[in-house]
């Protein structure tokens, strides 16, 4: 009888903690996850299946996501594992937790990114979920859940020969000053340009420009708006080092404008800024000549 009570004891002193606290000791328990997860990922990296199983609950049910077959308990799911290793020999696993939600006192649900890699493949990643119980005062997996992660369309590589105007540009005389800051928006889709014409220190207008890539045009298109009330949109080309805006629009009074905007790098601070062919109403305007706009230093 003695045997009997004394193999109970750790369940018992388990359970006893769980109930002295009203809410689960979440930090403790957090931490344990966590641990488990580190097991995990460097039993799989080991390709050692055993150890694999073991971090499974005995009920565990795993599916594999390649062909959605389904195996249940530890030896099932330590065979499926071994399975995979002489499958994808040298394949590597890495995980990254997004957050760890505590459904009661003994379960948990896990949700994270994985990334797989195969010899001399491109990671694969997917999104996951796994739920983990308690037992016998461990957390083990008890069931997980993947999807594909949606695929994110970026035109980075379009308008990666602009990046070098991410940052704040500064052209200034005596009397006028013109600031400008130029970011990425997410995904590198486009790119913010924010400006303000000063005169003597005092802001007469500003605006924002939107760079982006016409995927239909298959070009580099930009659309302005001022705070005037006036908007436009130039099409973009290169001839040498210089990039040559043609832009069309409407001024504030209703008017049609027009002008080829040039902007050529000099270098990684410096950049030279004209306007030419410059129409508003139908009538010709006086060219803009050639100013140098020198890069900020950043505030941080």
């Amino acid at each position: 009888m003695k045997l009997a009570l004394l193999a109970w004891v750790p369940a018992v002193v388990c359970v006893a903690a769980a109930v002295a606290d009203e809410t689960p000791r979440e930090t403790d328990d957090e931490a344990q996850i966590r641990k488990a997860i580190e097991s995990y990922v460097t039993a799989y990296n080991a390709a050692d299946a055993k150890a694999l199983a073991a971090l499974w609950s005995p009920e565990a049910v795993y599916t594999n996501p390649e062909t959605g077959e389904q195996v249940e308990g530890r030896q099932a799911i330590e065979e499926q594992f071994a399975a995979i290793f002489e499958a994808a020999p040298g394949a590597t696993l890495q995980v990254r937790t997004e957050s760890i939600r505590f459904v009661s006192p003994n379960v948990a649900v896990e949700q994270g990114i994985a990334i797989f890699r195969e010899a001399d493949s491109d990671p694969d990643e997917s999104g996951y979920s796994a739920v983990y119980v308690r037992r016998d005062c461990q957390w083990l997996l008890d069931r997980v859940t993947e999807e594909s992660l949606p695929v994110v369309i970026s035109n980075y590589e379009h308008l990666k020969a602009l990046e070098w105007m991410i940052g704040t540009w500064l052209d200034q005389d005596d009397q006028v000053q013109v600031a400008t800051t130029c970011q990425w928006t997410k995904n590198k889709n486009f790119i913010i340009r924010f400006f303000t014409v000063s005169v003597r220190d005092r802001i007469e207008s500003s605006g924002m420009q939107i760079v982006g890539w016409d995927p239909a045009a298959k070009q580099i298109r930009s659309w302005v708006f001022d705070s005037d009330g006036g908007f436009g949109q130039g099409a973009w080309s290169k001839q040498g080092d210089a990039w040559y805006i043609a832009s069309t629009g409407t001024l504030a009074d209703g008017r049609a404008s027009s002008a080829t905007n040039i902007i050529t790098p000099v270098d990684d601070n410096t950049f030279t800024w004209q306007s030419i062919n410059r129409q508003a109403g139908g009538e010709l305007l006086p060219n803009v000549d050639e100013v140098v706009v020198v890069r900020q230093e950043s505030a941080e």
